[in-house]
Formats: C-alpha cells, sequence, structure tokens
C-alpha cells in the first residue's frame, strides 16, 4: 500500500491508477479505506479510486503528538492529501464522515469537482446518534477508549446498538472489523489519535454555520441516503438537498448507516449514473 508523508503524518493509501476521472472515498471513525472494498471493485475498472486511511482510529501508525486531529483539521488534512497527488476534478465520496461541511466552510474546494455524501454526519449531529455518544463518554474517561476497544474483540459486543449494531445491518465480516479495531486495541498513540478527534466537536452555531456554507458548493451533488438509518437521520438527507444548489438525492432501502457493507452493489449502480451523467 502506498503512503504519502503529511503535516499530521503519514497516511496510508489505495490508488488504483489509470487514467480514468479520480473518486476519493472517506471513511468514518474506527474505520478503514477496506470500508469502500466492494465499491472499488465495481467503479476500477474505468474510474482511478483512491482511498486514504484517515487518523480516525483505524490508521496502523500515529501521528505526530502534536497534529490537529480536530474536525477542521482532519477535513485540511484531506485537502492536504488531495494536493500533494496533485488530484484535479475530483469525485469526493463520503460515508459515516461528515468533513465535507467543514471542507467547504474553510474554503477548500478548488480540487474537488463532485462531492457525494452518504448516510453521513451533517447539520449538528455530532457525535452522531448513540454509537456516537458512547464513543465520546468512552474517550473522557480515563482507560476508556481502551476498555471500550478491547471488549469489541467479543463478537457479540459489536452488534450493541451502542457500538455497530446500529451501524449496519448485516454482520461487518469478523476478518475486516479485527482490522479496523487491532490498531485501537494495541496502541495507545492510535487511541490518543482517535480522542483527540472525537472530542473536538466544536458548539452548536459553528456546526450548523458549517452546514450553511454548503449552499456555496454550486457544484453537482448525489445524496445516497438509507432510508432505515439510526444514527443518521433520513431527514438530513432531504435538508442537505435544499441546502446544495445541484443536489441529486436517492433513497437506499434495507440498509443502515454503512451503505458501503449492507449496499454497496446498490449504491456503486447509483455512484455510476452520478458520474456518468457528469462526463
Amino acid at each position: 500500500m502506498p503512503e504519502l508523508e503529511l503535516s499530521a503524518g503519514t497516511v496510508d493509501y489505495q490508488d488504483t491508477g489509470g487514467d480514468g476521472p479520480v473518486v476519493v472515498l472517506l471513511h468514518g471513525v474506527a474505520m478503514d479505506g477496506s470500508l469502500w472494498r466492494h465499491v472499488v471493485a465495481g467503479l476500477r475498472d474505468d474510474y482511478r479510486c483512491v482511498v486514504p486511511t484517515l487518523p480516525l482510529g483505524g490508521h496502523r501508525r500515529p501521528m505526530h503528538p502534536d497534529a490537529d486531529l480536530s474536525i477542521l483539521g482532519v477535513a485540511r488534512l484531506v485537502a492536504e492529501f488531495l494536493d500533494r497527488l496533485d488530484l484535479h476534478d475530483v469525485t469526493l465520496v463520503l460515508n459515516d464522515w461528515g468533513g465535507a461541511q467543514s471542507l467547504v466552510a474553510d474554503g477548500r474546494t478548488t480540487r474537488i469537482g463532485r462531492l457525494v455524501l452518504t448516510s453521513c454526519e451533517a447539520f449538528d449531529n455530532y457525535p452522531p446518534g448513540l454509537p456516537g455518544r458512547n464513543l465520546v463518554t468512552s474517550a473522557r474517561l480515563p482507560g476508556g477508549l481502551a476498555l471500550a476497544f478491547h471488549l469489541l474483540r467479543l463478537k457479540p459486543a459489536r452488534r450493541l446498538p451502542v457500538t455497530w449494531g446500529w451501524m449496519t445491518k448485516r454482520p461487518v465480516p469478523p476478518e475486516i472489523m479485527d482490522a479496523w479495531f487491532r490498531p485501537l486495541i494495541s496502541s495507545p498513540e492510535i487511541r490518543r489519535d482517535l480522542r483527540k478527534y472525537v472530542l473536538s466537536t466544536p458548539p452548536k452555531p459553528e456546526l450548523l454555520a458549517w452546514t450553511e456554507a454548503l449552499r456555496t458548493f454550486d457544484r453537482p451533488t448525489l445524496i445516497a441516503w438509507a432510508t432505515e438509518d439510526r444514527v443518521m437521520p433520513v431527514s438530513h438527507a432531504h435538508r442537505l438537498a435544499e441546502l446544495l444548489p445541484q443536489a441529486t438525492l436517492v433513497e437506499i432501502p434495507d440498509s443502515y448507516t454503512l451503505i458501503p457493507e449492507d449496499q454497496p452493489a446498490v449504491l456503486t449502480t447509483h455512484l455510476r449514473a452520478f458520474l456518468e451523467a457528469q462526463r
């Protein structure tokens, strides 16, 4: 897997290469780029898929101790990643993570040609839902994150509503989740990085100002939302569609938040239709 040295530290990423239009796919907390493995398989013949592993807990190498890993800091790291790889006219795809709001509000959209939001944090839904609130509680307690992720070695614990039970309707393959959680179980520095992020939520007025800034993103946007999502309300999809000037909204049934796990084929079909309409 290639790696890139950024201001915050070393970021691993997958790059399928080729001359096709560039699609950059971003994951959420305590995951890595493997979230997108099925979608990448369905796009890579015609599109260059670039999938970084963000420093949100599933990363293998700790960031620098002084790295800014706040919500805005990670969004700026994404912009730096696009700059360093010199990617242009990117289709930026996000699931679970809501960094698009802060990217737009911070004026870091020069390299972004299109946006795809799939069941992600929006408005003031930070931390998102019951799993997000549980994670913040763990981060605030001494040793809380270590205990929480050691418990997630137990397969039944992964299906609880306060952990991953409301993230997917279908269990994620255990070997995938094992890889997601291993860095947090084994490394105090990785837990330090995640703690920085989950405790960085700004006040509600700032969050809502970030969302309001989406009105200025006048490029094509696909909003693909899970109709049964218990963490990212489907009402947010409709509100986002009203905010974004060039938004198209599709609803995906029989899925919770992690649509790339629950309905990868359906999501890939919608992505392809959206991408081909822009060519």
